[in-house]
């Protein structure tokens, strides 16, 4: 990871394509901050910490997920729903357990970027990985980045 002081203000234009994000790391750490034009096709993200406004070189493989979010605070207390049907379908339904034990249920966001047969494959090393809304609208997560080496095993629904 690569830290640079930022004193730049973004023009208005840009502040469109700026996200504020919760990551996490494989490791267990978490990071708040904002993300710039990120796209799954990156190896590194570029993280503006929040209160630091520190800007972070990040390799997506040190990475669990990137939780595009509401607020950083969230709503105390609150935990997500975890079933369909709450919601209407936005996409594939899918179940994700990841390397530590962590699932998650969603809504796939676009493809899968591995092929696809009775089993799904490793991933793609063209793509990092894929987005995943979550099944619960009132959730603080928006959407989430879901890197595809923090993966035990996915299952996409009918």
């Amino acid at each position: 990871m690569t830290k640079h002081p930022r004193n730049k203000e973004y023009p208005k234009s840009e502040m469109e394509n700026i996200h504020r994000v919760v990551v996490r790391f494989t490791d267990g750490k978490i990071l708040k901050g904002h993300v710039r034009n990120f796209s799954a096709n990156e190896i590194f993200v570029l993280l503006e910490e929040v209160g630091t406004r520190t800007e972070q070189t990040i390799p997506i493989d040190e990475l669990k997920a990137i939780f595009f979010v509401k607020t950083f605070e969230g709503v105390s207390g609150y935990r997500d729903k975890k079933v369909y049907g709450i919601r209407k379908n936005i996409g594939r339904k899918v179940y994700i357990r990841f390397s530590d034990g962590e699932s998650m249920v969603g809504f796939l966001d676009g493809e899968i970027p591995w092929k696809k047969g009775f089993f799904l494959s490793k991933p793609d090393s063209r793509h990092s990985g894929f987005f995943l809304i979550p099944v619960d609208a009132d959730s603080n997560n928006i959407r989430v980045f879901v890197v595809g080496s923090a993966i035990k095993d996915i299952t996409l629904m009918p």
